[in-house]
């Protein structure tokens, strides 16, 4: 059993520079990741940047894909006279860009369009008519036209073109479709729909530049945000989408906010950690501490107990064997037993009601008293013991004290507790001056003695359990070491309390306060 303690203190000692280190590794983790934080801000604010500006460029893509494919389903190659005429009747609504559809025989030498669809004829298509064989066509680098999408965007005589074309076959002739897109619409009507902020047009964060850098659609963007450029991939491939993320410094700042968070908690954890530790280590010193107070309190009490039980015994064998020839030794051999068991009855009560407190299950029975008529009862009962031991027990009630509600056995029982540690540091042939009297709202029972007093320091200590102060020599005083711990629970459940202080000349003064008018029992503190 003695090697348990040392084994335990052995693992303490172990566990606890190895917390701490645990702690600090835990800490330098944190801080190691809280910088690395900075770089996956930059590497996430470019891969969202990227992810936007891929998402917006393919919008477009998309859109202008779908009217050519809607012009595709509805275009019947065959009807030469009529060509275009279903496309045309829902041209305005399903393809806003297409201008005019043209059709061009490639199995001709010369490659020259054979018909024409168009949403504003006029002499504009046949420039486009001309600029499309005479230069389109070789721009477009198809040998046998084929009917895969194709898109080709290029600049003709200032003017940017935007065209879309595919095969088809007829009849055993070969045709190329050209949809003809119109690139002012779509910058003015497509762009604003697709790109322009809703909430605020001057903090766009897209715009479009042709090949010469010029701004074709959206304003200047601000200096200072992360900004990516991603040409169209499929249709207006000569232009480059520009997207900045303004919001890049406010994630900086939001990062920076969260990195000093996380590094602060870190922080906060090192210390609750060592506080823990701290306090785990102060609560298992007072464990420690109250236990050794209870292997004393139980070897205390057993001394107690024995020592009255074998004085009973004793006296007792010695009336039995008539021993005591004369009536006067019988009576102060009776008187000795009588005195014992009164000693040895108190402290049992004593156990036994500290028991209940430290259970929680003391009870008190309340009922309206003259708080001056239950200490003189109480005082009546220790007035034996101090007349044995020449010390003289002086009673003083202030009139007119008003009635209070108080457990009457609580009272007496707190009352003797104080007389008797009176008794315990008082000298032979002094006295010792019990007194109640009002203080403000409460009556207060005082038992001062004339012994060499009590430390300032020990003054609160002599109130918790277990503890035992020593006499005018520096000796520990017998005793059991809850008697004062059960007067402080007695007045508190009372509404009152429980203290000492100087005396004048000398000694101590106890004091326990009972609260005036309370009906109800307030719950005292644990100690």
């Amino acid at each position: 059993m003695a090697d348990r303690p040392r084994r335990e203190r052995l693992l303490t000692f172990l566990l606890l520079p190895a917390i701490i280190v645990g702690v600090f590794v835990l800490a330098g983790v944190m801080f190691r990741s809280s910088f690395q934080l900075e770089k996956l801000r930059e590497q996430s604010v470019v891969e969202a940047t990227l992810l936007l500006a891929n998402e917006k460029a393919d919008r477009l893509d998309k859109r202008i894909i779908e009217q050519d494919n809607t012009v595709r389903s509805v275009l019947d190659v065959s009807e030469r006279e009529d060509f275009g005429s279903k496309w045309l009747e829902s041209a305005a609504i399903q393809t806003p860009t297409v201008r005019a559809v043209l059709l061009v025989d490639y199995t001709l030498p010369e490659r020259d369009v054979v018909a024409v669809a168009s949403r504003a004829p006029g002499l504009e298509n046949e420039r486009f008519r001309r600029l499309l064989v005479h230069s389109m066509l070789n721009d477009m680098k198809v040998g046998a036209p084929d009917d895969e999408l194709r898109h080709l965007h290029r600049s003709y005589r200032g003017q940017s073109y935007l065209i879309s074309h595919w095969g088809v076959e007829h009849d055993g002739r070969r045709y190329l479709v050209v949809v003809w897109h119109d690139v002012p619409r779509i910058v003015h009507d497509l762009f604003p729909q697709l790109y322009a902020d809703a909430q605020d047009a001057q903090q766009s964060r897209v715009n479009v530049v042709d090949g010469e850098g010029r701004i074709v659609f959206g304003p200047p963007l601000r200096s200072g945000g992360l900004t990516l450029g991603r040409q169209f991939e499929t249709t207006l491939y000569k232009w480059t989408l520009n997207v900045t993320m303004t919001s890049a410094e406010e994630l900086a700042a939001a990062v920076a906010r969260r990195r000093v968070l996380e590094m602060t908690l870190v922080g906060l954890s090192g210390i609750v950690v060592i506080a823990g530790i701290i306090v785990i280590l102060l609560a298992a010193a007072r464990e420690s501490k109250l236990s050794n107070l209870k292997s004393d309190f139980v070897a205390n009490v057993s001394h107690e107990l024995k020592t009255p039980l074998s004085l009973v015994r004793m006296f007792g064998e010695l009336l039995q064997s008539g021993r005591a020839d004369t009536e006067e030794k019988r009576r102060q051999y009776l008187q000795i037993i009588v005195s014992e068991s009164e000693r040895l009855a108190a402290l049992i009560e004593n156990v036994l009601d500290f028991a209940k407190v430290e259970r929680g299950q003391a009870a008190y029975e309340f009922s309206e008293h003259d708080l001056g008529d239950v200490v003189a009862r109480a005082v009546e009962a220790c007035r034996v013991r101090a007349e044995r031991e020449a010390v003289t027990l002086e009673l003083e009630v202030a009139k007119g004290l008003p009635s209070v509600w108080l457990d009457e056995r609580a009272i007496e029982i707190a009352v003797i507790n104080l007389v008797d540690n009176a008794l315990k540091y008082a000298p032979d042939g002094k006295r010792i001056t019990i007194s109640v009297q009002r203080q403000g709202g409460d009556l207060e029972v005082r038992v001062a003695d004339q012994g060499a007093g009590i430390a300032p320091e020990d003054r609160k200590r002599i109130f918790d359990r277990f503890v035992r102060g020593k006499d005018a020599t520096g000796k520990q005083v017998r005793g059991s070491g809850i008697g004062l711990a059960l007067v402080k629970h007695i007045a508190e459940a009372h509404g009152g309390n429980a203290w000492v202080r100087d005396g004048s000349p000398r000694g101590s003064v106890f004091v326990l306060s009972v609260e005036i008018g309370r009906k109800q029992p307030r719950k005292a503190r644990a100690n």
